[in-house]
């Protein structure tokens, strides 16, 4: 399988099975998880980025425990609409983990989302700075996947 577009995840799933949500960060990645609806997404954990051989063991590790059948990987476009180097480096780990595992994979424009998520901790929820810094990356993770999921929702099935 390969790049697609968020819509086309669903044909592509076996029924069961869940979407993962990834807020690529250069020190962390967060991640998000599906229910097997796929309607909500939930916060799930946060790796410490080392080498790719290293991030993928435990992203794989994820996949297999929680029956994950594709991922949304979060483009942080520039909000001037182009792609930069962190889209490059987003695409380049969508490639290393299209080497390793025949899965689908979405991205989702993640503009803004991880300034939505520290807003809304520290006016609506009144976190700490330090207990933010601990969620942050977890919560964009889920932050992205929601709007992916439910992008997948309101568009029109191409299918019929």
């Amino acid at each position: 399988m390969a790049i697609c577009k968020p819509h086309d995840l669903p044909a592509k799933l076996l029924r069961n099975q869940t979407i993962l949500g990834l807020d690529l960060g250069t020190k962390t990645i967060g991640l998000a998880l599906s229910d097997a609806g796929r309607m909500i997404a939930s916060p799930l954990s946060t790796i410490s980025r080392r080498k790719f051989t290293q991030d993928w063991a435990e992203l794989e590790a994820l996949i297999v425990k929680h029956a994950v059948g594709a991922l949304v990987i979060g483009l942080p476009v520039e909000m001037s609409g182009e792609e930069g180097p962190r889209c490059q480096s987003a695409r380049a780990f969508a490639a290393e983990v299209i080497k390793r595992r025949d899965m689908p994979i979405a991205f989702w424009d993640e503009r803004l989302s991880t300034a939505a998520v520290q807003r809304m901790m520290t006016d609506e929820m009144d976190m700490s700075r330090r207990r933010r810094g601990e969620v942050v990356d977890k919560v964009a993770a889920a932050y992205i996947l929601q709007g992916a999921l439910e992008a997948i929702r309101i568009s029109p099935n191409p299918a019929g």
